[in-house]
């Protein structure tokens, strides 16, 4: 029975590297080749630093936010403003308005969009536990930071609806997110611009 070779190291790191967003195969090949001309320098730093996130980070139970603490320090932070909560849809749009200091007060990390075609219905959602925080009390306003796409005005118009009975105010950001945008390719002035000028739903 004949045995298959074992995988070449080379294009296994190459592969692992090309799966990374925004990498793809030529760019996963050049840094292959930059880590793989110095690996004391530049493999072993990294693969350690994998590791420790791998075994420290993981979801807050609160907010959803990607951290090292549970609650995240965010959750915890005294200073920000716990009567507004900002709903994202996901970690990345949560990271650019922390980047942009647009946001002063809480998150909620949906973890995804309404979409008929894909199949994500309103319990797929993290939609429950954002209303159980509502129902905490404390909650003043409701900022919905979604993005100006069709899955994502769907999901406010949803998320608009289960909120409406709880008699926080509800907005949304106003200006400078462009039909169609993720926020988590717009630039921080974009953002902060945004939710700044936000606007009753």
């Amino acid at each position: 029975m004949s045995r298959l070779p074992p995988p070449d190291p080379i294009e296994a790191l190459i592969a692992e590297l090309a799966r990374l967003p925004g990498l793809g195969r030529r760019n996963a090949r050049r840094a292959a080749l930059r880590m793989l001309e110095d690996p004391q320098r530049r493999i072993a730093p990294l693969a350690e630093a994998l590791q420790r996130a791998a075994a420290a980070v993981g979801p807050c139970s609160r907010c959803g936010n990607l951290d090292s603490s549970n609650p995240c320090r965010i959750c915890t932070d005294p200073a920000r403003q716990a009567g507004v909560i900002c709903v994202v849809e996901g970690v990345a749009d949560l990271w650019a308005l922390e980047r942009a200091h647009a946001h002063e007060g809480h998150y909620h990390v949906l973890g995804g969009l309404l979409s008929a075609l894909g199949g994500v219905g309103p319990e797929d959602l993290r939609i429950a536990g954002l209303l159980e925080r509502i129902a905490e009390g404390g909650v003043e306003e409701v900022i919905l930071a979604l993005p100006a796409t069709v899955d994502g005005q769907a999901t406010a118009h949803v998320l608009a609806e289960r909120l409406a009975p709880t008699g926080v105010a509800i907005t949304r950001p106003a200006q400078g997110v462009p039909v169609g945008g993720t926020f988590d390719v717009l630039d921080e002035g974009t953002l902060a611009t945004a939710l700044r000028g936000r606007r009753a739903l």
